[in-house]
C-alpha cells in the first residue's frame, strides 16, 4: 500500500513535469502534418536522476534532467561540484518527495536550467542552525539564441530543505562567479558579474560587484 502511494505520487508529479517544460501554444494535428515537410523538431526525453537523500532533510529530491536527440543540441550545461550530470543532459527541474506523506511537488514551474545546487548550512554562535538550498538558474535567454545554456546569465536563488519558498537572490542580466558564507554574520556573500555593457556576452570588460544575502531576514 505504502509502495502505491509512492508510485502514484511521484508519477503524478513526473507528468506535471513533462506537461511544464513542453507548455507551449497548441498546435491542431492537421497543422502539424502540413508541416510534416519542414524540419524535424528535437525529441525530448525526460531523465530522472538518483534520489538525493538528506538526513537533515525531511524530503528525497530527484533531479529532473532533459535530453536532446539530435545532433546539433546547442546545450553544454556545466554542473555544479556537489551535484554532477553528464553534460549532454540538461538538468532543468527537481522533484521534492515527503519521506513521511508522500506528499511530491516540483521545484520550479517554469521552463529554466538548473546550472548547480548546493546545500548550505550555517551555524553560527548562540542561534540554530540555518539549511537552505542554493540554486544557479538560467531562466531568460539573455543571449537570445533561442537557448538556455552557460551562455546566458546565472541567477542565484535560495529555498528551504523542503524545495519551497524560492527567492530570487542576485539582480537579472548576471553570474554568479563565486560565493562565501559568514557564519558570524548569518549571511552568504555572492560575487556577480553584470553583462553591463549590454553586449549579451559576460566577458573581462564588464563589472563586477557582491551581494549580500542575510538567511535571518
Amino acid at each position: 500500500m505504502i509502495n502505491y502511494r509512492f508510485l502514484n505520487k511521484i508519477t503524478t508529479v513526473m507528468i506535471v513535469a513533462a506537461l511544464s517544460f513542453s507548455c507551449k501554444s497548441s498546435v491542431s494535428r492537421n497543422a502539424e502534418q502540413a508541416k510534416a515537410t519542414e524540419k524535424p523538431k528535437p525529441q525530448q526525453n525526460l531523465i530522472y536522476g538518483d534520489l538525493i537523500i538528506k538526513q537533515q532533510s525531511d524530503y528525497l529530491m530527484i533531479p529532473v534532467s532533459l535530453a536532446e536527440q539530435n545532433e546539433d543540441k546547442g546545450i553544454d550545461l556545466n554542473v555544479s561540484r556537489s551535484y554532477e550530470h553528464e553534460r549532454s543532459n540538461q538538468l532543468y527541474n527537481i522533484i521534492f518527495y515527503r519521506k513521511q506523506d508522500g506528499e511530491a511537488h516540483l521545484l520550479l514551474n517554469k521552463k529554466a536550467a538548473i546550472a548547480s545546487f548546493d546545500l548550505l548550512e550555517v551555524k553560527a554562535a548562540n542561534k540554530p542552525t540555518t539549511r537552505v538550498w542554493l540554486y544557479k538558474i538560467i531562466d531568460e535567454d539573455t543571449n537570445t539564441d533561442k537557448k538556455l545554456n552557460i551562455e546566458d546569465a546565472t541567477i542565484g536563488y535560495l529555498s528551504d530543505l523542503s524545495g519551497k519558498k524560492l527567492q530570487q537572490i542576485t539582480p537579472n542580466n548576471t553570474r554568479i562567479i563565486s560565493w562565501v558564507i559568514v557564519p558570524s554574520q548569518n549571511a552568504i556573500f555572492l560575487k556577480i558579474i553584470k553583462d553591463s555593457d549590454n553586449d549579451k556576452k559576460f566577458t573581462k570588460e564588464d563589472k563586477t560587484n557582491f551581494v549580500r544575502v542575510n538567511f535571518d531576514k
